[in-house]
């Protein structure tokens, strides 16, 4: 009896403490979606993260501190290598596509990254380095550049 129960309380142990390690920072792939706040290349906006009906996630500025340009227009993505999109209006670029959340990694990747200060797409990963600021990182024919977002909303 005292064989079984060490043999019991053993294996909840074990299953308490894969629990509590899975219940750490970016344990969860929705701890991703939110709204951040974005400072990079003199550019200062508001970004939010969600989750797509295929089930990846998607970044797209909500914001832009200096979005009208000197006419008082609406300052418009005129950089995208896709001429489609360069109509689109500042605060509603879509920045990242495709983030897949990687558990083994704890991390977000396979997605795509957009530039619109410089017009370019690269490739995109993501984790956490606090429960607030999350590290986004692109990455082209070998070279790369990491900023942090600062998470302010859910």
């Amino acid at each position: 009896m005292k064989r079984t129960l060490a043999i019991l309380t053993a294996a909840l142990c074990a299953v308490f403490l894969a629990a509590a390690q899975d219940s750490g920072l970016n344990a969860s792939a929705e701890n991703i979606t939110g709204t951040y706040y974005v400072s990079h290349e003199g550019e200062n906006s508001k970004v939010r993260i969600f989750r797509d009906t295929d089930g990846t996630f998607t970044a797209q500025v909500i914001w832009v501190e200096n979005s009208l340009d000197g006419n008082g227009n609406i300052r418009l993505d005129e950089k995208n290598p896709d001429k489609s999109l360069r109509n689109t209006p500042c605060d509603r670029i879509i920045l990242i596509e495709k983030l897949e959340y990687n558990p083994g990694k704890k991390r977000w990747d396979n997605g795509k990254i957009y530039d619109p200060t410089r017009g370019i797409r690269a490739n995109a990963t993501c984790s956490f380095d606090s429960p607030s600021i999350l590290r986004v990182r692109g990455s082209l024919m070998g070279f790369g550049e990491t900023v942090f977002w600062e998470k302010t909303g859910k």
